[in-house]
């Protein structure tokens, strides 16, 4: 055997010790790559946010003559400006999303509970049926719905803005309640209910407690849908007292639309005046900021809960 084919304890060492370091390296390097993507995925988020801050405050002026210039100096007068536009329909949608979610979970975790514990006629075909109608396309429901509001003439009341998001919004939530009770001991509502518990007292003390992080996350879902929903209210409120702020702006932005596509309207004395009453650009920015601010503020606060409940219940012990 040559000299250069014996293999000595110390070169299989330095063999093993130079793979475990390039390994390394090459971890570090990928590690290193996926943090980079991550910082740029996240400052690509960022920028359209920073932008509309950068824009709302600035003057009008200074946008038209300067896009990119730095506000100098910084105009917070727009906010109070756009504040006091934005304060009614603020309040509209501060309502709907509050009561339209308190709606919403507890017909979530009611149901949810009726359908684990409780045995009734038809109840598999009803679960079912609810399940199903998660696969209707929305679009396919919005002529029947407008009708019935009509008939039941609910239309440019509070109750349009509420009950179509309850009626529909929960059966997700039921589906996630339910899959939760059902992985709970049996033993554990049979002794509430040996100790004469009645089902709403069942429901109260020991569904309520034990599925609080899956309401915070049906509730995280439907404070989000419902805070930028901006269809609803356009569908079924034309009084102004009770426009909700996303359907607002988005009224502005088709106003905006409609003149730039019309230029013989626009040129006109009605359409200059029109195009007039409508929020500059600036202030436009500052609205979309302080509606952006309510999410930013609500999501920490809930988030904690976010992933527990999304899975509880999926695994039984």
């Amino acid at each position: 055997m040559s000299q250069n084919q014996i293999t000595t304890p110390t070169t299989t060492l330095q063999k093993a010790h130079k793979a475990k370091i390039a390994k390394q390296v090459r971890t570090v390097s990928f590690q290193t790559l996926i943090n980079v993507l991550t910082i740029l995925i996240v400052l690509l988020a960022f920028i359209p946010i920073m932008l509309m801050i950068f824009l709302s405050l600035k003057e009008n002026i200074q946008i038209k003559l300067d896009f990119w210039a730095w506000p100098n100096p910084p105009a917070w007068e727009n906010y109070s400006i756009a504040w006091q536009k934005l304060i009614q329909n603020m309040v509209n949608s501060l309502v709907t999303v509050a009561v339209g979610t308190l709606l919403t979970v507890i017909l979530s975790s009611a149901s949810g509970y009726v359908f684990a514990r409780l045995d009734f006629p038809l109840k598999s075909f009803l679960f079912m049926a609810m399940m199903a109608l998660m696969m209707i396309p929305g679009v396919l429901t919005l002529t029947p719905s407008f009708k019935l509001m009509q008939r039941l003439k609910l239309t440019d009341t509070w109750f349009a803005l509420w009950f179509p998001w309850a009626s529909g919004g929960q059966i997700m939530g039921m589906y996630l309640c339910r899959t939760f009770i059902s992985a709970q001991p049996a033993s554990l509502f049979e002794a509430a209910r040996i100790d004469g518990a009645g089902h709403f007292r069942v429901y109260v003390s020991i569904v309520l407690p034990l599925f609080k992080a899956g309401i915070a996350t049906i509730a995280l879902f439907n404070v989000v849908s419902r805070w930028n929903d901006w269809f609803t209210g356009m569908l079924y409120i034309k009084k102004a007292s009770l426009i909700p702020l996303q359907t607002m702006l988005k009224n502005i932005q088709d106003n905006i639309d409609f003149l730039k596509q019309n230029a013989e309207v626009a040129g006109t004395p009605d359409g200059i005046a029109f195009l007039n009453s409508l929020p500059d650009q600036n202030l436009r920015m500052a609205c979309t900021i302080i509606v952006i601010v309510p999410i930013l503020c609500a999501y920490p606060f809930f988030q904690r809960y976010f992933v527990q409940g999304l899975t509880m219940g999926s695994v039984k012990e």
